[in-house]
Formats: C-alpha cells, structure tokens, sequence
C-alpha cells in the first residue's frame, strides 16, 4: 500500500555521497560533518520517487561551505533546494586555503 506523500515530510533521505574532485585539485578535502538533504515534500506529491544531483561546493580555509552551485540534476530542479541547504551545513577539515569539491547525491524515497 502506497503512503500519503505528505508523510514523507520531515524524514531524512537515505543519501550517498560519492565525493568526486577537480582534475586540477591536489587532494580531496577531509569532509568532518555530513548533513543529508530531506527529501523534498513536492517531489513526493508528484510521485518523484528518486533522482541524482551533482554539485560543487567552494570552501573557505577553515572548512566552511561557502557556496554551492548545481552542476547537473535528474529529474532538474525537484531536489536542488534541498541540496543545496544540506551542503551549506557540510563541513571539512580545515586547509587553510580555499577549495572546491564536487559531490554526486543519489535521492531514493524509501517508503
């Protein structure tokens, strides 16, 4: 029996991240906190029950997401929000220096 897509509210993705990097980036940054994305209450209205989005997060030299762009999404735009406030509470290792670090997350409802 299928369950009302307003109760996936509230519940946390089962995501995983395959952390990938630039060509030109030396070393991969250390993540320290993961936080995963929620999947979003619209995509579950519209029966949107997985998808993929890649994106690139910039991080200052303590270790802060400073910023985070959409690279690619399937389905597009259904799980960017959501995306991009988990990665904005993410946190590496402090380098020093700035960088940059591209991630892919996998979306599955699970209900």
């Amino acid at each position: 029996m299928k369950q009302h897509p307003l109760s996936t509210l509230g519940k946390i993705l089962a995501a995983t991240a395959l952390a990938a990097t630039f060509a030109a980036q030396a070393s991969t940054p250390k993540v320290i906190k993961k936080v995963p994305p929620e999947f979003p209450r619209e995509a579950a209205q519209q029966s949107i029950s997985s998808g993929v989005v890649k994106a690139k997060m910039s991080i200052d030299g303590e270790g802060k997401v400073t910023e985070v762009s959409i690279v690619e999404a399937e389905p597009r735009r259904v799980f960017d929000r959501a995306v991009t406030r988990a990665l904005m509470d993410w946190r590496f290792e402090a380098s020093g220096e700035k960088q940059t670090h591209e991630v892919k997350l996998v979306f599955r409802n699970e209900d």
